[in-house]
């Protein structure tokens, strides 16, 4: 049972005597049943709205692997999907990704000419989901032709629908042998350390949740190669998750497959800014690289991003005619 004396238990009791205000006020005998009613409904259609369009993505990404494994057969592509020959179908999946981006988000990339012509971990801040991450994939795709390999969670591999999708775009699992392999070919890999912990359990103040992982600092220092830091205004604001507690964050420590309820899809701003690249340093370990990259993404954040994050507000951002500084 809450306890009165939690924040959330403030809240209802204020909203109890604002009903009763205003019922004696205005004289209308079931407006308390009506205002309940309507304080759900507010909650229940947001969040429907976003299970909803978290599932239309699964759909569109399993479609997208069925194009790719009847594209296989029909022209006998070649298995290894890194390939050139598969250039083709990945140009057209990234110019309608990034369409989609440009439509619904206004997205734009602050930065371009930091990501270096030869290798780097570009390391991210996750929100509530990655879209960010994506569109910028395939910006780079369509300018440069480079692939950004992604670090993908392992139990993403398990899910139907989804392998082929990631095979096409270069994901791999969190292997460090792999990921030093990739970058040690002059290519590109994008890592977001704070994981799903992050995407579920951080909010609008935008708080990194990397606990202590510097697998990524292990990898760009073997490779010796530098790490760009990457920070998407709004990012927060497009979907938000409720019910972090100290129990859900048990749960969550307990079964990796433990998700939060999620709000959205809202059309807000969406702006990621590229930090300058962190230099390799042999004279540095990785648990200092680390946390430098750490403050790094902080700083991108406090500079472009008001905190606590305003759904309003980043809605209202689509209607800037001119990008500016916070």
């Amino acid at each position: 049972m809450m306890s009165p004396t939690t924040p959330d238990a403030s809240r209802w009791e204020s909203l109890d005597w604002f009903i009763a205000t205003l019922k004696d006020w205005i004289s209308f005998t079931f407006l308390h049943e009506y205002a309940y009613f309507a304080v759900w409904w507010l909650i229940c259609v947001p969040t429907l709205v976003g299970v909803t369009f978290v599932f239309i993505v699964y759909i569109v990404i399993s479609i997208i692997s069925l194009f790719v494994f009847i594209h296989k057969k029909i022209n006998n592509a070649p298995e290894e999907m890194l390939n050139k020959e598969w250039d083709k179908p990945r140009h057209l999946i990234s110019y309608f990704g990034a369409k989609l981006g440009e439509i619904l988000h206004g997205y734009e990339i602050i930065g371009m000419e930091n990501i270096p012509e030869g290798p780097g971990i570009i390391v991210l801040y996750h929100g509530a989901l990655a879209y960010d991450y994506s569109f910028l994939v395939n910006k780079i795709f369509l300018l440069t032709g480079r692939l950004c390999h992604s670090v993908v969670d392992n139990k993403l591999y398990i899910v139907p629908g989804l392998k082929l999708y990631f095979d096409l775009f270069g994901c791999i699992p969190g292997n460090r042998a792999k990921c030093v392999e990739i970058l040690k070919k002059g290519q590109v890999l994008g890592v977001i350390p704070g994981g799903m912990k992050e995407a579920v359990f951080s909010d609008h103040n935008y708080e990194l949740m990397w606990d202590n992982r510097t697998g990524f600092a292990h990898v760009a220092l073997e490779a010796k190669v530098p790490i760009i830091p990457m920070f998407t205004q709004n990012i927060r604001e497009v979907s938000r998750t409720f019910g972090n507690t100290r129990f859900t964050r048990w749960l969550h420590d307990k079964n990796r497959w433990f998700f939060l309820p999620m709000i959205g899809h809202f059309p807000v701003k969406l702006r990621t800014y590229l930090g300058e690249p962190i230099p390799y340093d042999p004279n540095i370990t990785a648990e200092e690289l680390a946390q430098k990259t750490k403050i790094a993404i902080e700083n991108l954040r406090d500079k472009h991003q008001k905190i606590p994050g305003s759904i309003l507000r980043a809605l209202s951002e689509r209607f800037e005619k001119h990008h500016k500084e916070n």
